[in-house]
């Protein structure tokens, strides 16, 4: 019987306590990149930004599989992060090579998709 839950893999310190963005690299930079993504998105680059923004998640996860130490980054266990951010990355990406107008792969099951969402 299951008494207590594990900790996080990333719980421990990577650094000295004056050291907080050093060892939350990993995760400032995939929110930087989403961050840019957004930016390129609301100034009028869909295509562009919502590829930045799957890009980073799909860099998430092999972030989360290379390194020991992630910070924050790491929020479950190992194996369920990578899965969580690059499932959700490749699909984002995909949605972002199928986007009209003039899309860049030819996927008709995401086309449909895209047109059911969007009417």
């Amino acid at each position: 019987m299951t008494k207590d839950t594990a900790r996080p893999e990333g719980h421990g310190r990577a650094a000295p306590g004056d050291a907080l963005a050093a060892r939350q690299w990993p995760m400032l930079s995939v929110l930087g990149a989403t961050a840019v993504g957004l930016l390129v998105t609301a100034l009028g680059h869909p295509r562009i930004g919502v590829l930045a923004i799957g890009v980073a998640l799909i860099a998430a996860a092999v972030l989360r599989r290379a390194l020991p130490q992630v910070g924050m980054l790491a929020v479950r266990s190992r194996f369920t992060d990578m899965v969580t951010y690059g499932l959700l990355g490749v699909a984002i990406t995909l949605l972002a090579l199928v986007m009209e107008p003039k899309p860049v792969l030819d996927i008709p099951f995401l086309e449909s998709a895209v047109r059911f969402t969007v009417r």
